[in-house]
């Protein structure tokens, strides 16, 4: 069996806002998602900055009494995958059920119960730790909680591989629904990783930006002043169907999956392999799996997370993959905007890519103010552009060398 897949939701939250319409019209825009850290004091850190979900109020999507059991990535993975599931009009009946799987990535899952509750230890005694201590924590509790709210009762996974964790979410999904496992996923990732021990680590490695006092212009993709990364939170969802199946209930088809790759760089820890050589294998790779070169691609939403050596391999990797065609491809971070959600980064940034498609308009890399010469692609600095796109590619890239990459292409009926 190897079956049609098509893309009939997506539901987008982040520092852009809370809704899949309201993030891509900020997109669009040219607008940022970063500010100053509200969620801690981080006034003693070298980073202050990040893109915080504003004003996210989970008791829209969770009784009160949940609250206590669920970190917050779990609650915004429960927003974003209402968000999905109200653009694709889905409903699971008994019947569907056992058909209808959830599998939702993380990075590091709760890491703010994990604080939260080690400084409770710490402060009186292991007494003090909630019960609902690792069932709120635990990585896989994002896909639990979204398959008990829509009763799926079909394959249900996580994945940990750190800022690919998303996008292999939705990749195997792909592959789980291509070969006749279920017949719909709801598939992505969330992250809220925004404290700070979170952000104090990261700052440890020097890989986030200081630019402090300009939250806006701080992530800077591929740009010369690009100074290290700065830490978003939200969650990217997607509802995957069997084209039967979605066709069969009438359902709007947004977009078509058309390939998956993985790969490993087998190198350093954090650092990409020299030369782009996982980056350039595994867009290889889904390029094989689509079956279709070069030439196709329209559009490639990068992992472009604004760090000085990352954002140079990168541009190695897409060179190396497209060849003569590299410099006619648009590629964009739209990592510029949300800032960097890690293991969420892939839903997010594979739902923009199908809202892309959708719309045949390629949202922007913002803070293009200084080209860089080793960064000499298109990068579709600092505005919107309308395109023709047949085939969007997005990359996601992680610490131990683990790649994935996703190719959507645009629903045209057949």
């Amino acid at each position: 069996m190897n079956r049609r897949v098509v893309v009939t939701g997506v539901g987008l939250v982040c520092g852009l806002g809370i809704g899949t319409e309201e993030v891509w019209r900020h997109l669009l825009a040219g607008k940022s998602g970063i500010r100053t850290i509200t969620q801690f004091d981080a006034t003693a850190f070298d980073c202050r900055i990040a893109g915080e979900v504003p004003d996210f109020d989970p008791l829209k999507w969770l009784e009160k009494k949940e609250l206590k059991k669920t970190g917050r990535f779990i609650q915004l993975a429960m927003a974003a995958s209402d968000f999905a599931v109200q653009m694709s009009k889905l409903e699971i009946t008994p019947e569907t059920a056992p058909s209808t799987g959830v599998f939702i990535g993380s990075g590091i899952g709760g890491f703010d119960v994990i604080e939260r509750e080690h400084s409770k230890y710490l402060a009186g005694g292991p007494g003090r730790i909630s019960p609902f201590f690792i069932p709120a924590s635990i990585v896989n509790l994002a896909a639990g909680h979204v398959s008990i709210r829509y009763g799926a009762k079909g394959p249900n996974s996580a994945t940990a591989t750190a800022c690919s964790a998303s996008a292999h979410a939705i990749g195997d999904s792909y592959k789980i629904i291509q070969r006749g496992d279920a017949d719909v996923m709801l598939a992505g990732g969330a992250e809220a990783a925004i404290t700070p021990m979170s952000v104090g680590g990261f700052a440890a490695m020097r890989a986030l930006s200081t630019r402090n006092d300009e939250p806006t212009r701080a992530s800077r993709p591929f740009d010369a002043g690009r100074d290290g990364f700065v830490v978003g939170e939200g969650s990217g969802m997607l509802i995957l169907e069997a084209l039967e199946v979605a066709q069969g209930r009438g359902a709007n088809i947004i977009a078509e999956v058309a390939g998956y790759g993985m790969s490993g760089d087998a190198y350093h820890i954090t650092s990409p392999a020299e030369g782009g050589d996982g980056g350039y294998r595994v867009t290889l790779a889904a390029m094989k799996d689509a079956k279709i070169t070069p030439a196709n691609v329209g559009y490639v939403n990068a992992h472009g997370t604004s760090t000085p050596i990352g954002d140079c391999i990168e541009t190695t990797a897409l060179k190396r993959a497209f060849g003569d065609y590299a410099k006619k491809i648009p590629i964009s971070s739209t990592k510029s905007m949300t800032g960097h959600l890690l293991g969420g980064a892939g839903g997010l940034e594979a739902g923009i890519s199908v809202l892309a498609l959708r719309d045949q308009i390629l949202p922007p890399t913002i803070n293009q103010e200084t080209p860089d010469p080793e960064c000499d692609l298109d990068y579709v600095p600092n505005h919107a552009r309308k395109a023709e796109v047949q085939y969007a590619i997005s990359n996601s890239f992680g610490f131990g060398g683990t790649n994935a990459s996703l190719i959507f292409k645009r629903w045209d009926g057949k």
